[in-house]
């Protein structure tokens, strides 16, 4: 790393695991991993923060934990939210172009993302505002106006919304940690930088980061994120079954379900053959269960609710009315994504056929975040990335780099006001 080089930090806030990435960027733009760490979710209940100072401590445990490796210390950092109460909706923005010797310029879609963004929400804060398409004259199908002649611009516009109070106890926690919020990201656009292709976004796609307690779901068709929604069920609920099944404790039930991912999956596995039986002992797990059967607890205990996160994400999709543009299926991130049986069962209930998501783009520490559990993480590096080399993309795409920001002023306005009260 030279002194050149930018050095970015993401947090991803989940409710089993905080991860922290730290990266060091060229003036090439080669992200080099220079630490991470992950620590188990304290005071984190579906993607919201429930408990300020357990969720505090452990976002410094994991950042701390990076910050050894790297042997730098950090003051700012990009942080994803997801949660159901993460909201979006798409709107249609108008503005005329008042100079009509003027070529469109950063002004103009400026005014067309503030009048976008015009929306009522209640209790929610815009966190992003993306174009979908523009319009120019007439002329539909426009993915970049700057520099264009024309005196009516209209926008398609996709608007990503949070809770104010969840987006307020997020602010609040890194506020006690000592850490700037740069910009807080929605889970299912950090992962789909790590894991979606150019050509995969081009021609249509759906994401689906399955993590603990709720799974992100995003859509994508012709460059431009056009859906995003969050369903309140993930792998846990995979987990709880196996514990209940098998009669083991949670911990061993995760355990179980994650060597069961790394099994090749088998449907028609003769269950009275030696490779139907897995020994729990070699897993480390001392429970009155010693051994379990791979068929049994694959198609009895967690078929069933493999199933019911799908046919939640196929209503999800079927609701977005853009199931018929998505050529390209599915792609899985999260720790959701290794459950076995998951990718088989994706063609016969969603109609489409599916992939686990892969991350690439890093150099250095790249093997550990060589797996799905990191897409959003990693993909908070590569979103970083696209920000910092931009300076113009606040203004370009409408996201609301200042939020953070606004809300530390206003609690700091409200610190000081309390205080004057009782001087």
């Amino acid at each position: 790393m030279t002194e050149k080089d930018r050095v970015l930090c993401s947090l991803d806030i989940g409710s089993s695991k905080i991860v922290t990435l730290i990266a060091s960027v060229g003036s090439n733009d080669r992200i080099n991993l220079i630490g991470a760490s992950s620590v188990p979710s304290k005071g984190i209940k579906k993607g919201q923060i429930v408990d300020i100072e357990s969720a505090s401590q452990t976002i410094i445990k994991s950042l701390e934990g990076a910050e050894r490796m790297a042997g730098i210390s950090i003051s700012s950092a990009y942080v994803s939210i997801s949660g159901t109460h993460i909201e979006s909706t798409n709107t249609h923005a108008v503005v005329a172009i008042s100079q009509r010797e003027s070529d469109i310029d950063l002004k103009d879609l400026a005014r067309l993302n503030g009048i976008a963004r015009a929306i009522s929400l209640p209790q929610k804060e815009i966190l992003h505002a993306l174009p979908i398409a523009y319009t120019i004259d007439g002329q539909t199908g426009i993915k970049n106006p700057l520099g264009m002649f024309g005196t009516r611009l209209e926008a398609k516009t996709h608007i990503i919304a949070g809770s104010t109070i969840a987006i307020s106890n997020l602010v609040k926690c890194f506020n006690k940690v000592g850490v700037d919020i740069e910009e807080i990201v929605f889970s299912g656009i950090a992962s789909s930088k790590a894991v979606l292709t150019e050509t995969e976004k081009a021609l249509g796609v759906v994401l689906i980061d399955i993590g603990y307690e709720t799974t992100a779901l995003t859509v994508f068709f012709e460059d431009a994120l056009i859906y995003s929604s969050v369903i309140p069920i993930g792998a846990r609920f995979i987990t709880n079954d196996i514990a209940v099944g098998l009669k083991v404790s949670l911990e061993s039930a995760e355990k179980i379900k994650h060597k069961l991912g790394d099994i090749k999956y088998e449907p028609t596995l003769n269950k009275d053959k030696k490779e139907d039986v897995l020994d729990l002992k070699e897993l480390g797990i001392s429970e009155e269960t010693d051994k379990i059967s791979i068929k049994f607890t694959r198609d009895t205990i967690m078929k069933a609710r493999i199933r019911e996160i799908l046919e939640l994400v196929k209503k999800e999709i079927k609701k977005s009315g853009f199931g018929n543009i998505v050529p390209f299926g599915v792609v899985m991130c999260g720790g959701g994504a290794l459950t076995a049986g998951i990718l088989e069962q994706s063609k016969p209930i969603l109609g489409f056929s599916a992939r686990v998501g892969e991350i690439e783009g890093f150099s250095g520490l790249s093997e550990e975040i060589d797996s799905p559990v990191f897409a959003t993480a990693s993909g908070l590096i590569l979103y970083a990335v696209e920000q910092s080399a931009d300076s113009n993309s606040e203004n370009t795409l409408g996201f609301n780099k200042n939020l953070p920001g606004l809300i530390k002023d206003w609690f700091s306005k409200l610190i000081q006001s309390i205080r004057s009260v009782f001087k």
